[in-house]
């Protein structure tokens, strides 16, 4: 993997203030990638597989709204089960284009949705989502775009960080185009902590890889076994909060920079916001969408939107 500056301030910023923290983007490297797909499965992460039913039950629906010759974009795309339902269900797309920033882990995928359907050109990203990047160009002009970003990442990013990447959505969505998302629920907060923190510790797995990422990408030197995972619910901020806690007091270096982390120290690697649908519907106004058309499992864990550009 080619390491930029730019990422390596990023880091190293991350790492020095107040609270240390890691951007949940560094937790995709291949093995990152593939370990979140190992979670997706477990009993205890409702959130795939009730994202899964909810497409099922209204595709008819949601085919319709995405149209015909769209071209479907989309963030963070990791190994695209959710989008072959899609494509299952119709073959008049323009063109699918899965963006994310794992090289290798994107084109794997890829090229498993172009041996399944060979009739969609397909063509990979390789991107930071969370900035502007330049579309394709594909055989087929699209009518319109529109963004798919399933699993609810979005509640991944602090509240200026979410509407800043649903910017970046709405500029790439363009003219008439719209954004098809994920969005968790706020719920019972056993039933959120128990996601994110599975007996079989496959999520503590993924977390602890972000260090692994880290000393091997871009030269930092973290004792991992030296951390442990923390997931824990805070119900009047919404949010899981998810961080890597230190056993003793470590120096880590990261380029010519270095760092105490003291015993008992938490560095924070995700938040996961669980949202209201008034909530969310008030944060996509101030984007630029409108919220069109929403759908929920019948326990209200979980919704799957669609928003178009006002």
């Amino acid at each position: 993997m080619t390491t930029s500056t730019v990422e390596i301030d990023e880091i190293v910023d991350g790492l020095s203030g107040e609270q240390k923290q890691i951007s949940p983007k560094y937790f995709y490297d291949e093995r990152g990638s593939q370990l979140f797909d190992d979670i997706t499965e477990l009993p205890e992460y409702y959130l795939t597989n009730t994202e899964l039913g909810i497409m099922r039950d209204n595709i008819d629906e949601i085919v319709e709204l995405v149209g015909k010759q769209a071209s479907l974009i989309e963030f963070g795309s990791g190994s695209s089960l959710k989008t072959q339902i899609l494509l299952e269900h119709t073959s008049e797309l323009a063109v699918y284009v899965p963006v994310d920033i794992s090289d290798e882990h994107l084109h794997a995928s890829a090229e498993k949705i172009r041996a399944r359907f060979p009739h969609v050109e397909v063509l990979p990203v390789v991107a930071d989502f969370t900035k502007e990047f330049d579309l394709p160009t594909p055989m087929v002009m699209p009518i319109r775009n529109v963004v798919y970003f399933p699993g609810s990442t979005i509640g991944n990013f602090e509240h200026d960080m979410a509407m800043d990447l649903l910017r970046v959505m709405h500029h790439e969505a363009g003219k008439n185009g719209a954004l098809l998302i994920g969005v968790d629920l706020q719920k019972d907060p056993a039933i959120i902590e128990n996601a994110y923190n599975d007996s079989a510790g496959v999520t503590a797995e993924f977390n602890l890889n972000v260090l692994q990422h880290l000393n091997r990408d871009y030269g930092a030197n973290f004792d991992v076994d030296g951390f442990s995972h923390s997931a824990n619910y805070d119900a009047e901020k919404g949010r899981v909060v998810i961080e890597l806690v230190s056993h003793a007091d470590q120096k880590v270096e990261l380029g010519d920079t270095e760092f105490d982390i003291a015993d008992g120290e938490a560095i924070l690697t995700e938040y996961s916001h669980k949202y209201t649908l008034d909530g969310f519907a008030e944060m996509a106004r101030a984007a630029g969408f409108s919220v069109e058309r929403v759908w929920t499992d019948a326990n209200k864990l979980f919704s799957v939107q669609f928003l178009t550009r006002q």
